[in-house]
């Protein structure tokens, strides 16, 4: 339905030109994912694919299922670890064409279409192997349902929704955020409390529950420690005025005229609210999840990555921003302002892929360095499994047993060899900043599942860079009490140095040794220079 009296432009161009930008973007995104090497968090997910369980220490199960489909469909590699996602990511805007067809027009269907395409953080989806892959997918499901719902309120509308909530709840916790827009929905429109009466809403509730219910049992049954993770340990709940900052980081992967233009859609979403459909879903769908994660910035996390939280809401913004534009008298310096917003749309897309091409080119990385752009997650990983390839495969390494200084290290290790020998990682500060150290207990790849191994030989591979500059001497120097008689083996520094690896020989220690009984330093160690 088209929500203005005016005509619908044609729709053919936009149709055409969609389709040239999704192909070209399809095989771009299909080279880069193949020759990108996994960084860290991705090793981690395929090393989860090797244990499939109900839930993780960091997650629920979709993204480690989902790397074990690519796997069993084709083979062990980047690529094929990252094919589900890929194809996530490309019926991600097929979704969004279709949504915005059915609420205004063709025309606008393919506009939005082309706009998620144009998003950087949209446009990239699926070259990596991501929780965000599937959690953006299925909340454009369950905007695409809950629109059909509020106009049909068929069971198979309300069914679907309920499958789309439990497929978000099986992607990421940031689920919950999806369930508090929809209870603004219900809550705070005309249309919205009509649907308390509806049985269909209690039955995508229901529905919804079964992508619940395996995080409630991993949970119950590992004493919280997926959730205590997620709400206590990685969230200072303080003030912290750094985090005011979020707008500009969005302006900045939006592109920052395009991030006004998305504000500006989203206050005439909130302005027609009144109107009721689309504008009321559009409305909060796109601004509860915008303010929410800019207020919970504020207190929660603030040593991870986040611009990513907010995308959710975006996706209701590129429906809409079309038809709003549409309707906007064009004088000449809106006109300059429309196009300049969009030019620096395409180039901020453009960007986005050299960025991610030059990493994946030999000698790229250290190109980027110069700018002070090192891509540290994506390089030396295939360096440092080289090395450690060559020197198991001497005789007197062959036996030992492959030990890692961080979870990082260990599952890219783990990832290159294809799972050939268990790879251990030692009780690291990363591993508990990334919620990983009770996952590496329950496998039984700790320093604890290390010791049970009783006397052995080991060959242990630090890598001192991934602590800040100040903790890393201490760090190498308490590697001595953690695995005995160590004797370096070898030494790599890559990139001109930021990207720095230690081989040691050693033995597993007999008995048992407290981590917080560990000296920081050790006179005499052998290892203690990064």
């Amino acid at each position: 339905m088209n929500e203005f009296n005016s005509p619908a432009p044609p729709a053919r161009g936009w149709q055409t030109a969609f389709w040239i930008a999704w192909t070209v973007l399809l095989i771009a995104k299909i080279a880069l994912a193949a020759n990108l090497a996994p960084f860290g968090d991705e090793a981690w997910y395929w090393q989860e694919s090797r244990h499939l369980a109900s839930s993780y220490s960091d997650l629920p199960l979709a993204t480690a299922w989902l790397i074990h489909l690519g796997e069993t469909a084709f083979g062990h590699s980047v690529v094929a670890m990252r094919a589900p996602f890929l194809l996530l990511g490309a019926l991600l805007p097929l979704l969004m064409v279709r949504l915005g067809w059915r609420v205004f027009d063709a025309a606008a269907g393919w506009c939005a279409g082309l706009l998620t395409l144009a998003l950087p953080l949209l446009g990239t989806l699926g070259i990596f192997a991501l929780p965000d892959v599937p959690l953006t997918f299925a909340s454009a499901l369950a905007l695409d349902a809950l629109e059909r719902c509020t106009r049909t309120r068929m069971l198979r509308d309300w069914s679907l929704l309920g499958l789309a909530l439990a497929c978000a709840w099986l992607s990421h916790y940031r689920a919950a955020m999806l369930l508090l827009t929809g209870l603004a929905f219900l809550c705070l429109t005309p249309r919205g409390r009509a649907l308390w009466r509806t049985p269909g809403l209690w039955l995508a509730l229901a529905v919804s529950c079964a992508g619940l219910i395996p995080l409630l049992v991993f949970n119950a049954e590992h004493g919280w420690v997926a959730l205590g993770f997620q709400l206590i340990q990685r969230n200072p709940w303080r003030f912290h005025a750094d985090a005011l900052v979020q707008p500009i980081e969005q302006a900045l992967v939006c592109t920052p005229l395009f991030y006004l233009l998305l504000l500006w859609a989203a206050w005439q979403c909130l302005r027609r609210i009144r109107d009721a459909a689309p504008w009321d879903i559009f409305a909060l769908c796109a601004i509860v999840p915008i303010v929410a994660y800019f207020i919970l910035g504020c207190f929660a996390d603030d040593t991870r990555f986040r611009v990513h939280w907010p995308l959710p809401g975006y996706l209701p913004l590129l429906l809409a921003l079309p038809v709003l534009l549409r309707k906007l008298t064009l004088t000449r310096p809106l006109r300059v302002a429309m196009l300049s917003a969009f030019v620096l749309l395409a180039l901020g897309e453009m960007l986005a892929f050299t960025y991610l091409a030059v990493a994946a080119a030999p000698g790229g990385a250290v190109a980027l360095a110069r700018v002070k752009a090192f891509p540290e997650h994506f390089v030396g990983w295939r360096e440092v499994a080289a090395e450690t390839r060559q020197l198991l495969a001497q005789p007197r390494y062959a036996d030992s047993v492959l030990v890692a200084d961080n979870f990082m290290l260990a599952a890219e290790l783990d990832f290159a060899l294809d799972g050939a020998r268990p790879v251990f990682s030692l009780d690291h500060p990363l591993n508990v900043k990334h919620g990983r150290a009770p996952q590496l207990a329950l496998w039984r790849r700790d320093e604890a599942g290390l010791r049970e191994l009783g006397t052995r030989r080991v060959l242990l591979v630090a890598e001192p860079t991934a602590r800040r500059e100040r903790d890393r001497a201490a760090w190498m120097q308490s590697l001595c009490a953690r695995i005995d008689d160590l004797v370096p083996v070898a030494r790599l520094d890559a990139y001109n140095g930021r990207k720095r690896y230690r081989w040691f020989s050693g033995a597993i220690p007999i008995g048992t040794t407290p981590v917080n009984k560990i000296p920081a330093t050790t006179q005499n160690c052998i290892a203690a220079k990064p």
